[in-house]
């Protein structure tokens, strides 16, 4: 892809701030920066390449350790100094191993988000290859798609039955119970939280 780097408005030192996305889940791994050299190389691979302050110099991310950054989409802010990269990621984003470089957390909360199904899916995905006695999950993979088909069934009736009555937090669980459910159906027949969303958003154009 050409870019007219014209555009583009790099501060005093050369950089803008990138910031890496996981394109399927939205959960943010991490935030680098790039000069243009970096920037161009990520335009031209398809790979996220970043410029490091501290040793002055370009960087293929994962290129010593493996987890790269494949990126699919790629989106400046209104200033044009700022990108964000929406990409696939293998392996950890962070160097120290975490999934992301966003784990040290200042204000926390109960609340939930859409970023969490993104986990949940990482998690189910690591039960059915790794499975761990006790772990629920574990059971329902051993038992076959007869068995998660059959509580897909269950979940559905007890959401229709929750929905008739005035309580919001049963209906919530009850819609949780079918989610996880779902999550290990599609799991078991390799379907992923990005095949389905890709659907959605062809059925929306």
């Amino acid at each position: 892809m050409q870019l007219d780097m014209s555009t583009v408005k790099f501060s005093s030192h050369g950089l803008i701030c990138a910031i890496a996305q996981d394109h399927a889940t939205g959960e943010v791994l991490m935030q680098a920066y790039m000069n243009e050299e970096a920037l161009t190389k990520t335009l031209e691979t398809g790979y996220a390449h970043y410029y490091s302050r501290s040793r002055k110099c370009l960087w293929k991310k994962g290129e010593t350790s493996g987890h790269v950054q494949k990126v699919v989409s790629a989106t400046f802010d209104c200033d044009r100094d700022c990108i964000l990269l929406g990409i696939e990621q293998t392996g950890a984003a962070c160097h120290t191993g975490a999934r992301s470089c966003f784990h040290d957390p200042v204000i926390e909360t109960k609340k939930g988000g859409l970023t969490f199904l993104g986990e949940l899916e990482r998690v189910v995905d690591d039960r059915k290859a790794n499975p761990v006695e006790g772990s629920y999950t574990a059971y329902l993979f051993g038992r076959g798609i007869d068995k998660i088909a059959q509580k897909m069934g269950e979940e559905a009736v007890e959401v229709v039955i929750a929905s008739k009555n005035e309580d919001k937090d049963e209906l919530v669980r009850e819609i949780a119970d079918l989610t996880y459910h779902l999550m290990v159906l599609m799991e078991s027949k390799g379907v992923t939280l990005e095949d389905v969303c890709t659907e959605l958003k062809r059925r929306h154009k």
